[in-house]
């Protein structure tokens, strides 16, 4: 595989320039290149310009809405709902942010649902913004249906990911995980695929619901929960809060996130945003810099998310920046 050293300033840029040639309104491809930014720069390869094609093609066909405006609401006091109104989840989480931010610095906690959107991809990308705020962030999203039941053949949940984003006192980040619910995420599926190379086992099992390690087997049948029954659990508290809670879509009625054409995604996200120091002040701090010294004492051990520094360019695959920069230019 060849590689090219590509700035994330010039990533951003095209990926911007590629959805507005697709049907983006510039504000909103702005907020989704920021997102496929950060991605790369993190390494979220799956969540970056892997997806940018598909945004685009989604664009064309009408499966997703590039012009429409999120409507933001307080349907309670300690409650914000933005409606992406089957638009990108990236600017509809942006209208509403200052909304919610506000309402959990005054009430202490708030909940923040963005309803009938278009994939998120990577949940952390949200939470991060609320740690940055000074918050603790708690996100959910649901997905289509790829996991099955423990013991089961039919995929019922999606991946449905969850991410926690807590803050730093001195401000940024503490540390945050930001992970799926399944074994694995499909992506990881559909490469090995498409590479030739096969899976771990207890990735996936086959239509008959046996573990499989040939990636193919394991697109015709369905990925299972990490860690079975408790991982299950997960994913089902995700769907409740994601689709449930948000009147979206359940991750059985959305088809392929990445088909070009065919109904909306109509996904939900439901964040909680929590003030630290609400119930103990700085003793919250204390507390995190308890496990923070016991972690950091450990060589080569840290928590997740934490002393991370960003590149101002990457190396990635020569063909997809090509394909990249085709796309901003159609």
């Amino acid at each position: 595989m060849t590689k090219t050293t590509v700035s994330l300033d010039l990533i951003e840029k095209t990926s911007a320039d590629a959805l507005i040639k697709h049907g983006a309104a510039p504000w909103i491809a702005a907020e989704v290149a920021k997102a496929v930014r950060k991605a790369e720069a993190t390494g979220n390869l799956i969540c970056g310009l892997y997806y940018l094609e598909s945004y685009c093609t989604q664009l064309a066909s009408g499966r997703v809405n590039g012009t429409v405006d999120p409507v933001v609401s307080k349907p309670k006091p300690a409650s914000v709902l933005v409606d992406a109104k089957l638009g990108f989840a990236q600017p509809a989480f942006a209208k509403g942010l200052s909304t919610a931010l506000e309402t959990a610095h005054d009430m202490g906690t708030a909940s923040f649902a963005v309803a009938h959107s278009h994939t998120c991809t990577s949940l952390g990308y949200f939470t991060e913004q609320i740690a940055d705020a000074g918050l603790i962030g708690l996100g959910f999203t649901n997905a289509s249906a790829v996991v099955s039941p423990p013991g089961g053949n039919k995929a019922v949940l999606g991946t449905n990911p969850m991410a926690l984003s807590v803050p730093a006192k001195q401000g940024g980040l503490a540390f945050q995980f930001d992970q799926s619910t399944s074994a694995i995420a499909l992506g990881k599926i559909t490469m090995a695929a498409a590479a030739g190379e096969d899976i771990p086992l207890g990735w996936a099992v086959d239509e008959h619901g046996t573990p499989t390690t040939d990636p193919k087997a394991a697109l015709k049948g369905s990925l299972v929960s990490t860690g079975g029954y408790k991982g299950w659990g997960f994913g089902l508290m995700v769907e409740v809060l994601a689709a449930a809670l948000t009147g979206s879509v359940n991750s059985l009625d959305v088809k392929g996130l990445k088909l070009p054409d065919g109904p909306p995604h109509d996904l939900g996200q439901f964040y909680f945003l929590v003030d630290p120091t609400t119930f103990a002040g700085d003793a919250f701090y204390d507390r995190l810099a308890r496990v923070s010294d016991a972690v950091a004492e450990q060589e080569g051990a840290r928590l997740p998310g934490s002393q991370r520094v960003l590149p101002s360019e990457v190396s990635i695959d020569a063909t997809l920046w090509e394909n990249t920069q085709k796309l901003a230019q159609a």
